[in-house]
């Protein structure tokens, strides 16, 4: 019997996630318990940890918001999924009942927990956070569509909507700007501009599509870009995460109807500073929410478009670490050495659990 799980616990901000043994609750109403085998790691969840979100009233608690499992129980209500079925994890809210995070247990201590994480071996989840996963489709690549492609992707396919004609710029090459390359190159876009610090994922972004790839410290990259779209690109995504990206990503769409879209995540308190003239000369600049994706509709979608288009998801995931390593995966992607880490959890001493009615038995 599942009485415990091992998980990343967020403790004091600006410290490392400690690994606990935690006590599993009983589920309540609309709640499902999911044997997480991968788990994803966000730049959301490093701006957690660093604290650059502010104050968090919620510590000690839970962390991750992309995983793949296999569902191994179920509370009263639930009419999703049922035990076996193989499902998504992701924080846009999708079908089903919005039951509240889970509370956990450890040496007397409550450990809070959204509706959704994913940094545990077994994790209790609201119906609303899990999605089947489409038949076909890798465990380990699934966790791509809990977060990175509902976001990026969706930003093209359901937010931005551009023409095969149209130029577009992508600044930031992380799990998202990544994402929404993949899904311009898989609508046939025909000018696609990836802009990044980073060499190594400047070479991906060739390989996944990209026709144009610029380093945004070489000198001159700017006005070389403005030259190659005649005055500023159509669109613009952004993912960087910093108030200076999103900056450089409105400098370079076009007056007259150009758009920014950014799904970046600076630092609680910065703030962007624009031109107002740049506005009333009729460039746009909108924020997008989880890529206006839901889940149940787009993710069977996108994978069908991704699959018939040939595209490799499994090239934006190019390192693996265990549980124990979760700080580590942090570190280096906030350092921008890995596009997006995979978290792989340890089952190898485990047992199936045995539930009636939602509760643990």
């Amino acid at each position: 019997m599942i009485r415990t799980t091992r998980a990343a616990v967020l403790e004091t901000l600006g410290k490392a996630l400690v690994i606990k043994e935690i006590k599993l609750p009983e589920l309540l109403f609309g709640q499902v318990l999911v044997k997480v085998l991968f788990s994803g790691v966000c730049r959301s969840q490093v701006m957690e940890v660093r604290g650059g979100r502010g104050s968090d009233p919620w510590l000690p608690h839970l962390l991750g918001h992309e995983g793949s499992g296999i569902v191994a129980a179920v509370g009263n209500g639930v009419t999703k999924v049922k035990i076996g079925d193989e499902v998504i994890l992701g924080w846009v809210k999708g079908d089903g009942l919005d039951a509240p995070g889970a509370k956990y247990i450890c040496d007397g201590q409550v450990i809070n927990a959204g509706r959704v994480t994913t940094f545990s071996n077994y994790s209790v989840v609201s119906e609303s956070r899990v999605v089947k996963k489409p038949t076909g489709l890798p465990f380990d690549t699934a966790i791509l569509f809990g977060c990175a492609l509902p976001t990026g992707a969706g930003m093209v396919l359901n937010e931005l909507k551009p023409s095969s004609d149209s130029s577009i710029v992508v600044v930031g090459l992380g799990g998202i700007g990544l994402s929404a390359l993949i899904a311009l190159k898989a609508i046939g876009v025909k000018m696609i501009i990836a802009i990044d610090i980073s060499g190594e994922k400047l070479e991906l972004a060739k390989r996944l599509g990209a026709t144009h790839a610029f380093n945004s410290i070489s000198a001159g990259f700017r006005q070389a870009v403005l030259d190659l779209t005649q005055g500023g690109a159509d669109f613009c995504v952004e993912s960087g995460g910093q108030v200076s990206t999103i900056e450089l990503g409105f400098s370079l769409i076009r007056k007259g109807g150009g758009k920014l879209l950014f799904a970046s995540h600076p630092f609680e308190g910065e703030m962007i500073q624009l031109a107002p003239h740049e506005l009333i000369s009729g460039k746009q600049i909108a924020g997008s929410w989880g890529g206006a994706t839901l889940p149940d509709r787009d993710i069977p979608q996108m994978f069908e478009i991704f699959q018939s288009a040939n595209i490799p998801l499994g090239s934006l995931l190019t390192k693996r670490y265990s549980l124990e390593q979760v700080n580590e995966a942090l570190d280096d992607l906030e350092a921008g050495t890995v596009f997006r880490p995979l978290i792989v959890m340890d089952h190898s001493i485990d047992f199936q659990p045995s539930v009636t009615e939602g509760v643990f038995v």
